[in-house]
C-alpha cells in the first residue's frame, strides 16, 4: 500500500466534508447520488499528489466534451470539464456537447454551454471568476440567503473547481434561460414578484448576526464606500497632467468631487436619519440580473451575479433597480417596495430623503467609476483614460433625481 497517497486522500476527504464546502482550491457540486458524489471528491484528492489524469480518450460517454471553449484561451479548462462531466452524470449516460454561446464578449468570462443528453437538449452557464469573488457567491448561496429563509433567491448553483493554478475558479450554475426582467417593457407581475423578494432579503437580513461575515467577504456600500470613493477620485484626478480639452473634463470633475466633498457631513446625516438599517445588498441590482420565472405555485424570482454583495442600506440596491426602468414607473414600483417592507414595520421616508438617498448612491458609483482610469492616465499614460473620463462627465450631467417631482 502507498502510504503517502492513502494520507493523502484522508486528509483531502476531511477538506471536503460538508462543512468545509467552500475551501479552494477542490470542487465541489450539488451532485444527488452520494456513491458519484464520494468517487468525485475521491477524484479531486488523488489530483491533489499529481498521480490521477484524465483516462485517454477521455470522456467516452459525453461526445465532444474534451473540446468545451476550445480555442478561447480560458485557464482551468481541464478542470471545468472534469466538473462537467460529473455534473452530467458522464459515466451513465449517451450526450453531445454541440456549442457554447459567449454571454460577456468584452471580457470572455461566462459562457452557455448546450449540451444533448440521453436525447433531451441541457444548457449550463459557466463562469470564470476570480477566487475571492467566487467565494463571495458562494456564500450567497449557500449561507447567507438561506439563512434567511430565501435559498431560491439566489442563483441556481451546480458546481464550482478552481484551476491547478488557483488563480481562478469556475462556477457552473443551470440555465434560467431568457427570463431576465425587461426594463423597458415591464410586466407589472414580474416586477411586483421581484420587489416582494428584494424587500424580503432588506427586511430578513437587517441587523442579522452575518453581517460581519458578508462585510469582511463582501464589502461595505454604506458611507464609507461614498467618503473613500470621492477622496479617492479626487486623488487620482489632482495627480492627472491634462492638456486641453482634456483638462475641461478633469476639472468639472474635480469641481462636482469637491462640492460633494464639502456635502458630506450633511450626507452622513441623511444616511443616518433616513437609511434604516445596514442589510445585505446585492450590490448590482440591475434589472438583467434579475430573473421571473413561471414556477408550479406562480411567479418566482432570482437573483444573479452577486459579484459586489455587501452591507449597506436599502437606498443602494433600490436607487440601481428603480434606475433601470423608464421614470413614468420608478414611482409605482417604489409604492410596491414601500408595502412590502411595511409589513416588516419599515416606513420609508418622503420623496426628497429618498431621493438625496439615491443620489448619494448615484454620486459614489460615479467617483469609483472614475478612480481607475485616472489611475491609468496618472501610472501607464493611458489614452483610453480621458475617454472614460468624458463619459462619467456626462453621467454627473445628466443625472436627475431618481423620483420624478
Amino acid at each position: 500500500m502507498d502510504i503517502r497517497k492513502t494520507e493523502n486522500v484522508a486528509v483531502c476527504e476531511a477538506i471536503c466534508a460538508p462543512w468545509k464546502m467552500l475551501a479552494w482550491p477542490m470542487r465541489c457540486s450539488s451532485s444527488a447520488r452520494t456513491s458519484s458524489h464520494f468517487t468525485a471528491r475521491r477524484r479531486i484528492c488523488e489530483s491533489f499528489s499529481g498521480e490521477l489524469r484524465t483516462p485517454p480518450g477521455g470522456y467516452p460517454m459525453i461526445e465532444g466534451l474534451e473540446r468545451v471553449l476550445d480555442g478561447t484561451g480560458q485557464p482551468g479548462l481541464h478542470e471545468l470539464r472534469d466538473l462537467l462531466e460529473e455534473l452530467l452524470d458522464g459515466p451513465s449516460v449517451e450526450g453531445t456537447f454541440i456549442g457554447h454561446q459567449d454571454l460577456q464578449p468584452r471580457s470572455m468570462r461566462v459562457f452557455r454551454l448546450r449540451f444533448a443528453i440521453n436525447g433531451s437538449p441541457r444548457t449550463l452557464i459557466v463562469k470564470r471568476l476570480r477566487p475571492e469573488i467566487a467565494r463571495r457567491n458562494e456564500l450567497v448561496a449557500k449561507r447567507w440567503l438561506p439563512a434567511v429563509g430565501l435559498s431560491d433567491l439566489g442563483p441556481p448553483f451546480a458546481g464550482s473547481v478552481a484551476d491547478r493554478s488557483g488563480a481562478c475558479v469556475w462556477h457552473v450554475y443551470h440555465d434560467l434561460g431568457p427570463h431576465e426582467l425587461d426594463p423597458q417593457h415591464p410586466s407589472s407581475d414580474a416586477v411586483r414578484t421581484a420587489i416582494e423578494q428584494i424587500a424580503l432579503m432588506h427586511t430578513r437580513f437587517a441587523g442579522h448576526a452575518l453581517l460581519g461575515e458578508v462585510r469582511l467577504q463582501g464589502g461595505d456600500l454604506g458611507m464609507h464606500f461614498v467618503e473613500s470613493n470621492i477622496r479617492d477620485a479626487i486623488y487620482a484626478l489632482e495627480a492627472c497632467q491634462a492638456t486641453p480639452p482634456h483638462q475641461q473634463v478633469r476639472d468639472r470633475l474635480l469641481h462636482r468631487l469637491y462640492a460633494i466633498r464639502d456635502e458630506l457631513p450633511q450626507r452622513e446625516q441623511v444616511l443616518e436619519e433616513w437609511g434604516g438599517p445596514e442589510t445585505l445588498l446585492h450590490g448590482d441590482l440591475w434589472a438583467i440580473n434579475v430573473f421571473v420565472m413561471q414556477a408550479a405555485n406562480g411567479l418566482h424570482a432570482r437573483l444573479i451575479d452577486w459579484d459586489h454583495a455587501a452591507v449597506g442600506p436599502f437606498s443602494y440596491d433600490l436607487s440601481t433597480f428603480l434606475l433601470r426602468f423608464p421614470r413614468e414607473h420608478r414611482r409605482s414600483f417604489l409604492k410596491l417596495y414601500s408595502e412590502e417592507v411595511a409589513r416588516s414595520g419599515w416606513r420609508l421616508p418622503a420623496d426628497a430623503e429618498l431621493n438625496a438617498l439615491f443620489e448619494t448612491a448615484e454620486y459614489a458609483r460615479f467617483a469609483n467609476r472614475v478612480i481607475w482610469p485616472a489611475i491609468a492616465l496618472v501610472m501607464d499614460h493611458a489614452e483610453w483614460g480621458f475617454e472614460s473620463l468624458a463619459e462619467i462627465d456626462q453621467w454627473f450631467e445628466k443625472f436627475e433625481p431618481v423620483l420624478p417631482a
